[in-house]
């Protein structure tokens, strides 16, 4: 984030409404990051962003609304990383592999913004539980509507198998980048090779062309 200098306390310099909004989302990124959800303050983001609280509170009513914000664009973004994983691999072993390579680049990222989206101390507010369990269920039902056209296996059933699948990468991930030691790519190659070998072993249709058993 490009910081500004206020020119005196509590005044900053004027940005288009699109720039000053990202500006004070990065600023409260930082802050919700590094104290967690309850312990931010609205007076600390509005420092770290380099503008007064009317200027903050022109922009987002609260903290929550902030948060919330924050929660729909990491979410957006892994939702496009993941959605990229299921339509740019040509076989499911490629497909599985790299939906959970997006989960562990993720959490690598250098702005822990895993650490907002799935450690939050705000996980059990009905809105950020609801806008959670939209994104894992959509993911989820994009996995299984695949499953489905390489199996005979009922949607639900096969959705259900997509919710393993991200869960299982989901909080692999996590203890990953806790826990160190694993480099990267090995920990994703373990995590995937257990993936398809669980979704791999279900009876496949005889006309798909991604049936020779390959693993990842």
């Amino acid at each position: 984030m490009a910081s500004e200098t206020p020119a005196s306390p509590g005044r900053s310099t004027r940005l288009p409404r699109e720039e000053r909004r990202r500006q004070l989302l990065a600023a409260a990124h930082h802050v919700f990051v590094t104290h967690g959800y309850h312990a931010a303050a609205m007076d600390e983001i509005a420092v770290t962003a380099h503008v007064s609280k009317p200027v903050l509170y022109q922009h987002f009513p609260g903290k929550l609304e902030l948060y919330l914000a924050l929660l729909d664009e990491h979410l957006a973004g892994l939702t496009t990383q993941l959605k990229r994983a299921l339509t740019t691999a040509e076989t499911n072993a490629e497909r599985v592999r790299n939906s959970v390579a997006a989960y562990y680049e993720f959490v690598a990222r250098d702005d822990q913004a895993h650490r907002l989206v799935f450690e939050s101390d705000l996980l059990n507010d009905p809105a950020v539980a609801a806008r959670l369990e939209e994104f894992h269920r959509a993911y989820a039902e994009a996995v299984g509507r695949v499953i489905v056209e390489d199996t005979d296996l009922p949607l639900d059933q096969a959705v259900m198998l997509g919710r393993a699948l991200t869960g299982s990468a989901q909080v692999s991930a996590r203890y990953w980048v806790q826990a160190g030691g694993i480099d990267q790519a090995t920990a994703v190659d373990l995590i995937a090779r257990l993936a398809w070998r669980g979704i791999g072993g279900f009876q496949r249709r005889a006309d798909d062309p991604g049936a020779d058993g390959a693993h990842p």
